[in-house]
């Protein structure tokens, strides 16, 4: 997923999960406006952390997936024969 995709997943999966902007911005310790702009893809003014909190109320977690593109070029030690 791409990162300007982010906010508008949570957007859906906040409205699915029957919740409020206001509920998600007071467990994520930010304001409304703030949560609104990361729905609009604003991404920003929102940590890594309060991203993985709005993640973590609506059920979900942060998975970082291991490719090609952020591995510099570097093999792995299984990989190295």
């Amino acid at each position: 997923m791409k990162l300007f995709e982010i906010g508008a997943r949570i957007k859906k999966l906040r409205k699915e999960a029957g919740l409020t902007q206001e509920e998600i911005a007071q467990a994520a310790n930010i304001s409304r406006v703030t949560l609104g702009k990361c729905e609009r893809g604003q991404m920003g003014a929102v940590s890594i952390r309060t991203l993985d909190v709005i993640l973590n109320r609506l059920g979900y977690e942060i998975e970082l997936k291991e490719t090609v593109k952020n591995r510099f070029g570097i093999p792995k030690l299984d990989e190295m024969e």
